[in-house]
């Protein structure tokens, strides 16, 4: 198969965690042929196209990886293209999307498919489970935002667009910088953003569950907080331990992966805390390698098994 990634550059991996890496190891090791394209390289011009380079593989030698001449190509010439573009989810994110559906019209075969990645921000999304979340708001009032903090006592807030822990902070009835939070996080009431009941359970980790083509990976990637933060994200700090799934992990995952698959979106990564939803990560989720290293379960392998199932 020619299977193309749009990527940042190679350069930027995290070899030793990054789940980009991983899935080119695994099709690289299948012999499928892998051609690199970043997001910024991606046009219009009758068809869609990118300027690509075929990715050769050089696995334990520094680089890892050698690129080819740069060749123009026209996307739905290709098997299937994975989009594992990180966020902020910006406009620049938007267009790209809009690209990709073009050439989905062209008969490409883009994972997940571009107008999922759209729909499914990856916060908002929680709100079509509404089943499986705690009480949240999602406003740009800071009336609103502050009567919420006061009825629950302990809240999260966070930003919609961005990723990692970033922005996100845990508000408390009694601080008396509630208000100064707030006017900063929404720009004075001028920016959207998401606030939720603290779930105590975010102490035992919060649960990256990967769903590959609407089924789940078996183990979840626990993200323990430091000792100095609530955040369990691997970017802020927090420490991946991965674990079988719970009962109510398992619930969660089988009742949103069919729907989640019905709607194009091929690999998700939910986030748990506690018994509760609190993300549906559609745009690059991450924690295969971890999971690898610590189980053995080769979550790269199981996707590759369902690309080439139904791309192949």
């Amino acid at each position: 198969m020619d299977i193309a990634f749009i990527a940042s550059h190679p350069d930027t991996f995290k070899t030793s965690k990054d789940s980009t890496y991983a899935l080119i190891l695994e099709a690289g090791y299948r012999q499928h042929c892998l051609y690199f394209i970043q997001s910024m390289d991606v046009y219009w011009d009758g068809s869609v196209r990118a300027q690509t380079r075929q990715l050769f593989l050089d696995e334990g030698q520094f680089p890892w990886y050698a690129l080819g001449d740069a060749q123009e190509r026209v996307l739905a010439e290709f098997d299937v293209v994975l989009l594992r573009t990180d966020p902020p989810f910006d406009m620049e994110y938007l267009y790209l999307t809009h690209l990709l559906e073009m050439a989905e019209a062209e008969g490409a075969h883009v994972v997940n498919r571009a107008r999922a990645v759209r729909d499914f921000n990856e916060k908002l999304a929680i709100s079509r489970f509404p089943e499986w979340i705690v009480p949240t708001l999602v406003s740009s009032s800071l009336a609103r935002l502050q009567e919420f903090v006061v009825k629950e006592k302990q809240a999260v807030i966070k930003p919609l667009s961005e990723m990692g822990g970033s922005g996100v902070f845990l508000l408390q009835e009694s601080d008396p910088n509630l208000h100064v939070i707030l006017e900063s996080i929404t720009c004075r009431g001028s920016r959207t953003v998401m606030v939720q009941r603290f779930i105590p359970e975010i102490s035992e980790g919060d649960k990256r569950i990967l769903l590959v083509n609407g089924e789940a990976v078996p183990y979840a990637l626990a993200r323990i907080p430091a000792e100095d933060d609530f955040r369990g994200n691997l970017a802020a700090g927090g420490r991946g331990v991965a674990r079988p799934l719970s009962r109510r992990d398992k619930a969660i995952a089988s009742a949103l992966g069919p729907f989640l698959r019905e709607s194009g979106l091929f690999l998700v990564g939910l986030d748990v805390i506690g018994d509760y939803l609190t993300e549906v990560n559609v745009t690059s989720p991450t924690g295969m390698q971890e999971i690898f290293k610590q189980t053995g379960f080769n979550v790269a392998g199981m996707m590759m098994d369902a690309v080439e199932s139904l791309f192949g």
